[in-house]
C-alpha cells in the first residue's frame, strides 16, 4: 500500500501583521471597545458591592440572626466571583428581601441589566470581522439560543453601550444611596456601612 504524501504547513508567525489579528481596525475602535468592556466590569463590581450593602443593613429579628449570618458569607464570596447574569439575580433578589427599599424601577432595572449583560457577552466574546469602508465591523457572535447577531458596530455604537453600562452602575448605586446608606467603597453621603479603616 502507497501513502500519499502529506504537506504540511506552520504559520510563519515572524510575517504575520503587528498586532495581528486586530491589525485591521483603527485604534480608535479597541479604545471604544475596551472601554465599553472596562464598564462592564465596573458595573460587576458594583452589583457586588450593593448586594453586599442590602444584605448588610437588612434588619432580622432576634432569633434569625444566627442562621442569616451564617449565609452571609458564602453570598459574599459569592458576589465576588460570580459572573454578571448570577450578580443581576442576586442584587434583585437582595432589593426585594430588603424592607428599607423603595426603588419602584426595579423590574425595569433588571431588565436593562439583563439585555446589557447580553451585549457584555457579544462585546466579550465576539470575534471582530475585518471593517467597512467606515470603521464599522460584523462581530461572529451566536448566543445560547442559537440567534446570530447581525448588527454592525463602530466607534459610535460601542461609545453609546458604554455611557449605558455606566448609565446602569449609577442606578444600581441609587438602590443603596437612596436608603440613605453610603455606597461601600466611595467617599459620598450617607450612613457608613463599613468601615475599613485600621484603628491605631
Amino acid at each position: 500500500m502507497v501513502e500519499n504524501k502529506i504537506n504540511r504547513f506552520v504559520i510563519a508567525q515572524e510575517q504575520l501583521p503587528e498586532k495581528f489579528p486586530t491589525h485591521r481596525h483603527q485604534s480608535e475602535f479597541w479604545e471604544s471597545l475596551g472601554r465599553a468592556v472596562g464598564t462592564f466590569g465596573f458595573l460587576e463590581e458594583v452589583l457586588g458591592k450593593a448586594i453586599f450593602a442590602l444584605s448588610g443593613t437588612r434588619p432580622y429579628e432576634e432569633n434569625e440572626i444566627k442562621i442569616a449570618y451564617e449565609k452571609w458569607l458564602p453570598k459574599l464570596e459569592r458576589a465576588l466571583y460570580d459572573q454578571l447574569g448570577g450578580l443581576i439575580d442576586s442584587f434583585g433578589k437582595a432589593v426585594r428581601e430588603h424592607p428599607k427599599s423603595k426603588i419602584n424601577n426595579l423590574d425595569e432595572l433588571l431588565v436593562d441589566l439583563k439585555k446589557a449583560a447580553e451585549m457584555r457577552n457579544l462585546l466579550c466574546h465576539g470575534s471582530w470581522g475585518p471593517p467597512d469602508d467606515s470603521g464599522a465591523s460584523l462581530p461572529l457572535f451566536v448566543n445560547r439560543q442559537m440567534e446570530i447577531f447581525d448588527t454592525k458596530v463602530d466607534c459610535a455604537f460601542l461609545n453609546q453601550v458604554q455611557l449605558h453600562a455606566a448609565s446602569l452602575a449609577c442606578e444600581v448605586i441609587n438602590t443603596v444611596t437612596h436608603m440613605g446608606f453610603q455606597f461601600p467603597g466611595s467617599s459620598g453621603p450617607g450612613v457608613k456601612i463599613w468601615n475599613n479603616e485600621k484603628k491605631q
